[in-house]
């Protein structure tokens, strides 16, 4: 695989460089009962969210756990730079750079963004990934399904230090198991 740009690498604009560091934004989905998953995927189906989902991290690079790797039903994810975090070190993603270390896959997912000119990078699970990077996250695409479904993967998110920056509620539509709403949270101060 291709070795990630370095953190020095800038963005360019005519003769000025812009000194931009891309944000950490957790894009996640969370039923009214904290699960985020059953069995290694979704607990529901909604067409109208992937749509979504897939509109905020293209282009961008998104950072997931081996499992979430796993859950993937077309690896590696297209249009977007594919980081997996793993303990294993022999692990192998083909289409994705494997990262034994979380803050080494920050580090490089930050540089992935800024060399390509995406504003930022994406957590898109699962459970431990999400808990482990809240603390350095700028911004969470947050969007709450409106069901309470059995899963083997929770996810409580504090948000006493974020403040909503947007909301907007969506209608089930004809291929979405429920409505949802998704909210844009900023971290406060």
């Amino acid at each position: 695989m291709t070795r990630a740009p370095s953190p020095s690498q800038r963005r360019e604009k005519g003769s000025k460089k812009l000194l931009v560091t891309p944000k950490l934004t957790l894009v996640v989905a969370v039923a009214k009962n904290g699960v985020i998953g059953r069995g290694g995927a979704l607990p529901w189906r909604l067409s109208s969210d992937m749509k979504r989902f897939k509109a905020a991290t293209m282009g961008k690079p998104v950072l997931m756990g081996r499992k979430t790797w796993d859950s993937l039903p077309r690896k590696p994810l297209p249009g977007r730079q594919n980081l997996v975090l793993t303990r294993d070190a022999d692990f192998k993603a083909d289409g994705a750079w494997v990262y034994t270390g979380l803050s080494a896959m920050l580090a490089a997912a930050r540089a992935m963004a800024e060399a390509s000119g995406a504003d930022e990078a994406c957590v898109i699970g699962g459970a431990q990934l999400y808990d482990e990077t809240l603390a350095a996250a700028d911004r969470i695409v947050l969007t709450e399904v409106n069901l309470e479904p059995e899963g083997d993967a929770f996810l409580r998110l504090d948000l006493s230090r974020w403040r909503e920056v947007s909301r907007e509620r969506v209608a089930r539509g004809e291929n979405d198991d429920a409505d949802f709403t998704v909210r844009v949270l900023e971290r406060a101060g």
